[in-house]
C-alpha cells in the first residue's frame, strides 16, 4: 500500500494519494523517511511550549520533596494550584516522571510480604490450641456479646472460653493466662495459633506470650482454612437446635455457653477423633475407651457372625497427629 502511495503521489499529490487509499499521511512520511535515511533519528526542533531544564529540575524536587512524595502528580498539581503557584500541567508532570522511570511509584513504600501457610503438628494433647472470637447476636440490631473460646486441636477439648460484652486484647490475655495455669502449660510447650484480629496480634498478648515460653502464629490474611478446628467448633455451636437468634442479655448468653461446652467436651462424640468425647482424648482415656469398644465388638461377632460378612469390626481409631496445613509430601506425614 506504500508503494501504491508513492506511484500515486506524483500524480494527484501526497495528500489525496493517501485519503484515496484511507493511509495516515504521517505513516506514509514516516515510512519512506525511514528508507531513505536508515538508523538516523529524526531530529525535531523542542517545542516553544517545553519547560526550560532548570524549570523541569525544579518541578522534579517539588515532586520528590518530602511534602508531595506520597500524593499523585494531580494531588500536587491540585494543592499548589490552590497555594496561588502554577508550574506546569498536570500531564507534563506525569511525563517528567515517566521520563525518570517513576511513574508507577517514587516513594518507598511498605511491600506486603508473601505469607507463608502455618504448618502445623500435634501429636499429643496441649501442643498446639487454636483460638478465636465470634459474635453473638444481641438483644437489638448491632448489639453483639462476644465469645472467646480456646480449643486443644488434638483432643478438640475447649480448654478456655469467655463470653464478653466487648473485643478486647485485655480479656484475651486473661483468658489465656488463666488457661494456661489451669493446664500447666510449661515453657516451650505449646504453641497458639489465631487468625489476624486486632485482639490477636495485639503487643499485650504476643508480650504475655513470650513471657510464658509460648510460640504464637497466625493465619494467612483472607485464608479461613488456616484455622479450621475453631471454625469447626463455632459451627457446632452455631448449629444446635437449642441455639437463640439473639441473646437477651449477656447473662443468658453465659448460660448457654455453660450448658454447651460441658456437653461439648463430655458427651458430643467428635468424627475427627475416632468418636471418641473430647475429654477422653485430651485427659488420656482414649485407649482405655477403645479397647471397651473392641470387646463389645467382639462380643456381638461371636453372638451372630452371619450379620459380619468379612471380618471382626474394629471401633475407630484415633489419629496419631493432627495438623494445621499438613505437608503435601506424603513422606512428612510418617
Amino acid at each position: 500500500m506504500m508503494h501504491a502511495a508513492k506511484e500515486l503521489a506524483p500524480v494527484v499529490g501526497s495528500e489525496a494519494a493517501c485519503a484515496a487509499l484511507s493511509l495516515p499521511r504521517a505513516s506514509y512520511y514516516r515510512f519512506f523517511e525511514e528508507k531513505e535515511a536508515p538508523g538516523e533519528p529524526v531530529c525535531r526542533p523542542p517545542s516553544p511550549r517545553a519547560l526550560l531544564p532548570d524549570e523541569r529540575e525544579k518541578v522534579k524536587d517539588i515532586l520528590h520533596s518530602e511534602r508531595f512524595v506520597n500524593h499523585a502528580p494531580s494531588q500536587v498539581w491540585a494543592t499548589l494550584l490552590d497555594e496561588g503557584t502554577y508550574l506546569c500541567s498536570e500531564r507534563t508532570m506525569y511525563r517528567i516522571l515517566e521520563s525518570e522511570g517513576e511513574l508507577r511509584e517514587r516513594r518507598n513504600q511498605l511491600r506486603h510480604p508473601a505469607y507463608k501457610a502455618p504448618e502445623l503438628l500435634a501429636t499429643k494433647p496441649n501442643q498446639v490450641w487454636s483460638w478465636d472470637i465470634t459474635k453473638l447476636l444481641g438483644p437489638t440490631t448491632w448489639s453483639y456479646f462476644y465469645l472467646y473460646v480456646i480449643i486443644d486441636i488434638f483432643s478438640r477439648h475447649v480448654v478456655g472460653w469467655m463470653v464478653a460484652d466487648r473485643e478486647s486484647a485485655t480479656l484475651a490475655e486473661k483468658l489465656i493466662g488463666e488457661t494456661c495455669e489451669k493446664q500447666q502449660i510449661s515453657k516451650g510447650q505449646l504453641t497458639l495459633h489465631a487468625d489476624r484480629g486486632s485482639s490477636m496480634k495485639s503487643k499485650a498478648v504476643a508480650l504475655m506470650l513470650s513471657d510464658l515460653g509460648i510460640t504464637k502464629t497466625h493465619s494467612r490474611p483472607y485464608v479461613s482454612d488456616d484455622n479450621p478446628f475453631s471454625e469447626s467448633q463455632f459451627k457446632t455451636l452455631k448449629y444446635r437446635p437449642d441455639f437463640p437468634d439473639r441473646f437477651r442479655s449477656i447473662e443468658e448468653a453465659r448460660a448457654f455457653c455453660q450448658r454447651f461446652f460441658p456437653w461439648y467436651n463430655q458427651e458430643h462424640r467428635h468424627s475427627g477423633i475416632g468418636l471418641l468425647t473430647p475429654e477422653t482424648v485430651h485427659y488420656g482415656r482414649a485407649d482405655e475407651v477403645i479397647k471397651a469398644r473392641a470387646v463389645t465388638l467382639l462380643r456381638a461377632y461371636e453372638a451372630r457372625r452371619n450379620r459380619f460378612v468379612r471380618k471382626v469390626p474394629t471401633p475407630p481409631v484415633l489419629p496419631s497427629a493432627v495438623y494445621i496445613n499438613p505437608p503435601k509430601n506424603e513422606e512428612a506425614l510418617h
